[in-house]
């Protein structure tokens, strides 16, 4: 299942596609069906339900009550769900060796991948609260000069859980949804060499797109392979496949969750596929740019680059 939260006839609905036009009204399709839950009321709600929520869910597609449908083109797309917290990680080896090549083209210094790499996922905690969805107009920090894309694969946190085997792993995840991670490169560079993880350089307004879907975990197998594609105005930008994932989402979860409790709801990015991002081949957005995301399964996610002034 894909799912997805949209306001729609002046209400925020958790939706199920039904196909890439065509949504289901959850609450609405579980009103008509004479259900006594409020769990359609938003997304958290069905994480937390865990089985028995997806449950439901299955049942309503099933039946897909025709007063309960909404045209995509008539919805607003919002996040699938604020996360209650947000971890980037950087888990794609060709990636990091593009970026570091450019890198040393713009500094002139010299950039090794650290051994620390191969051995743990490495991750930063982001801002939950800057997130955005599909077709929002992503907003141009007015400190910085260099905008770029990122595309991820996250994960949603399913199962509240500690100390998790990576073998295990796969039991804790809802679900994947499309992460663009919006990066002001420029000042990036500069807070970097500080060794505290990124700063400015991620955090603003409009700066983490997701969505416009969820797909259910059950719809795929773990470790996911997915094809990634990045295109701005048209154009194809890269991309890759999330099998390329150095440290797999179990790896992943085993890493964070030793000696720390995720919760439901939580998400996770993948950091960026190789070449999809813009500063791996020199490319940079400018005011106007459409950029869409592409991962299989899940759809796309397409944002605006608006500067003000």
């Amino acid at each position: 299942m894909r799912l997805g939260t949209v306001f729609h006839d002046g209400k925020v609905k958790v939706v199920a596609a039904l196909d890439d036009d065509l949504l289901l009204d959850l609450d609405r399709a579980a009103e008509l069906a004479r259900y006594e839950t409020n769990t359609f009321t938003n997304m958290q709600k069905v994480i937390d339900e865990g089985d028995y929520g997806l449950e439901m869910t299955h049942h309503l597609l099933r039946r897909a009550n025709r007063r309960a449908m909404v045209k995509a083109a008539d919805v607003v797309f919002l996040p699938p769900l604020m996360p209650v917290q947000f971890r980037d990680c950087l888990v794609f080896e060709t990636h990091l060796k593009n970026s570091f090549a450019q890198a040393e083209k713009m500094t002139g210094q010299r950039f090794d991948i650290p051994q620390v790499w191969y051995d743990q996922p490495i991750y930063y905690k982001g801002n939950r609260m800057s997130f955005v969805g599909h077709d929002a107009d992503v907003i141009w920090p007015d400190y910085s000069d260099h905008l770029d894309i990122e595309l991820e694969l996250a994960v949603v946190i399913g199962r509240e859980g500690k100390d998790i085997r990576a073998e295990k792993a796969s039991d804790y995840i809802f679900g994947y949804t499309i992460l663009n991670d919006i990066s002001a490169r420029d000042a990036q560079m500069v807070e970097m060499p500080g060794q505290l993880g990124p700063a400015k350089g991620k955090d603003f307004d409009t700066g983490n797109v997701l969505g416009p879907f969820i797909l259910t975990a059950d719809e795929v197998e773990h470790p996911v392979a997915l094809r990634m594609e990045a295109r701005v105005n048209g154009e194809i930008w890269g991309g890759g496949n999330s099998a390329e994932m150095h440290h797999d989402f179990g790896a992943i979860i085993a890493h964070v969750s030793a000696s720390e409790t995720l919760y439901p709801g939580e998400v996770i990015g993948s950091g960026t596929v190789g070449t999809g991002c813009g500063l791996e081949t020199g490319r940079r957005l400018a005011p106007g740019d459409v950029v869409e995301l592409e991962i299989e399964k899940i759809g796309v996610l397409r944002n605006r680059i608006v500067k003000p002034g």
